[in-house]
């Protein structure tokens, strides 16, 4: 554990240069999706004849799946291109190694940058949600910790896939073809039984259908203990199968 802290400690080292743009970006970023899509197209859902979708305001309803969404999007941005980098780019990973740090510490350092951006993403967001009279229940403070782990669930499996990428093709397919359909199938703006069956039984197939359905359940305060244990077991399997196979592709790219 002391080793993956000092992996955690130099990303921390980094990002003291920078966190100030970024905390500015995390705070906008859910005030402009609110502000828009929230409340601007959200007034004219209530004009409709629905009215409310789930029994809350729209507002109400996509705040929690962008939340969920957000963690997704910087889980996908924390590793990808940057992974890469420290193993082909910069051989960051090669100088750590060059020190008593092994391959173990290296992802599990990894995995508490990611934890802590999650984090920081998520509270920022919460926060901002909260301001937009978006959280309707005391159970809406899982959320954040549903928020991380729904982050952990896709991007550690994408962070092993990214060690083994050698130019970044792949992301910009990842992004287009994965990440931004997830995004907008993925239960964040509507229903996801208002997909066609075959695109309903694929998106409950991701970590993120389940992580907007559960975080969308404890801020309506609809949450149920058996389908909020289900969504947290899919998405802790997702997360522990991406550990092991990061360990894997880590020690495959590092031992050349």
């Amino acid at each position: 554990m002391s080793g993956a802290l000092k992996v955690l400690s130099h990303h921390l080292r980094l990002y003291r240069r920078v966190w100030k743009g970024s905390v500015f970006v995390s705070f906008v970023s859910p005030v402009l999706y609110l502000a828009s899509i929230g409340v601007g197209l959200g007034s004219l859902v209530s004009r409709g004849p629905a009215h409310a979708i789930g029994g809350v305001s729209y507002a109400a309803f996509i705040a929690p799946g962008l939340l969920a969404a957000t963690a997704m999007m910087t889980a996908s941005s924390e590793t990808t291109f940057p992974i890469m980098a420290r193993v082909y780019w910069m051989r960051t990973y090669d100088a750590m190694l060059a020190s008593p740090l092994t391959v173990r510490d290296l992802v599990g350092g990894e995995l508490l940058w990611l934890c802590f951006r999650l984090a920081l993403v998520s509270v920022i967001f919460f926060v901002v949600m909260a301001a937009f009279h978006t959280v309707h229940s005391v159970q809406a403070l899982f959320a954040i910790p549903v928020a991380i782990l729904s982050g952990l669930a896709f991007g550690l499996p994408v962070m092993a896939w990214s060690a083994k990428q050698r130019t970044d093709t792949p992301f910009a397919l990842l992004f287009r073809f994965v990440v931004t359909p997830l995004f907008v199938l993925g239960g964040t703006f509507f229903p996801i039984d208002r997909l066609p069956r075959l695109l309903e039984d694929i998106a409950w197939l991701t970590p993120l259908a389940h992580g907007v359905a559960l975080t969308r359940a404890l801020t309506t305060g609809q949450a149920a203990l058996s389908s909020a244990l289900g969504h947290v077991t899919v998405l802790a399997i997702y997360a522990a199968i991406g550990i092991a196979a990061a360990l894997v592709t880590f020690r495959q790219e590092l031992a050349r």
